[in-house]
């Protein structure tokens, strides 16, 4: 549900298309709608500008596949992260529409066209094992609207690959940095540009990185000023920040 959604049952209202009883059933749903094994948020969309999205880590294909359902009743755009192909293909029983991208682990059920912003994001790694994560945030934002920019693989081990792509970097409204070992990356993109930089640590690395605790601790504690640091390994949550921020 959406403001399109709640106009159209108004105007079916005011113009006799819709009678006033089947209106209060369909306003009943607000603010979410209880499935039993979970309770579908139909008033985000209204709230945040964007639907309800679903995390398929520790659900059932079959849970996926039932939220999934009700969300595209509404016609919306739909998301699943850490989404395995086993997922991807329960919600192909259920729709043609789904669309799997393996290395983000997204499944996205287009509902709607999704028109681009002018302004890009964009999505820099440390190294190409950083890409999983990185493609989680950039598939996010571009769901969301958004025209993402991605720069792979130019780390601080080899800083000359990052200065080369200077120009791209300065042409972004939103830049996420994902990078994993001792995660200076972000410190550097920070102190090279006057744009918003949204900080990923990920679990790459060996022993001292601790699964990414490391990065996120250098993140936290950088002398940079204007960088934003997420979870370790949540794309998503940076995708979703940079979008809100590429909308203001």
């Amino acid at each position: 549900m959406d403001k399109a959604n709640i106009k159209k049952i108004l105007q079916g209202v005011k113009d006799g298309s819709i009678n006033m009883d089947d209106a209060v059933e369909e306003l009943k749903k607000l603010p979410f709608e209880d499935l039993g094994f979970a309770k579908i948020d139909e008033h985000r969309n209204i709230r945040n500008g964007f639907p309800e999205v679903i995390y398929a880590q520790g659900k059932t294909v079959e849970q996926v596949k039932a939220i999934t359902k009700k969300l595209m009743e509404k016609n919306n755009n739909i998301m699943a992260t850490r989404a395995g192909k086993e997922v991807f293909e329960g919600i192909l029983e259920i729709t043609s529409d789904a669309v799997y991208y393996e290395t983000a682990k997204i499944v996205v059920v287009k509902k709607r066209d999704i028109a681009k912003s002018d302004k890009t994001i964009a999505v820099i790694t440390a190294g190409t094992s950083d890409m999983p994560v990185a493609e989680e945030a950039a598939v996010t934002a571009e769901v969301m609207g958004n025209t993402v920019n991605r720069i792979y693989d130019v780390g601080v081990a080899g800083i000359h690959r990052l200065l080369a792509k200077m120009d791209e970097i300065m042409a972004a409204n939103v830049l996420i940095v994902v990078a994993g070992m001792e995660g200076a990356l972000a410190s550097v993109v920070a102190g090279l540009v006057d744009k918003p930089v949204i900080a990923v640590p990920t679990s790459v690395g060996y022993g001292a990185s601790f699964g990414g605790l490391s990065a996120l601790l250098t993140m936290l504690n950088s002398c940079a000023s204007g960088i934003g640091v997420v979870n370790i390994d949540n794309g998503f949550g940076a995708g979703y920040l940079a979008a809100l921020i590429n909308k203001l």
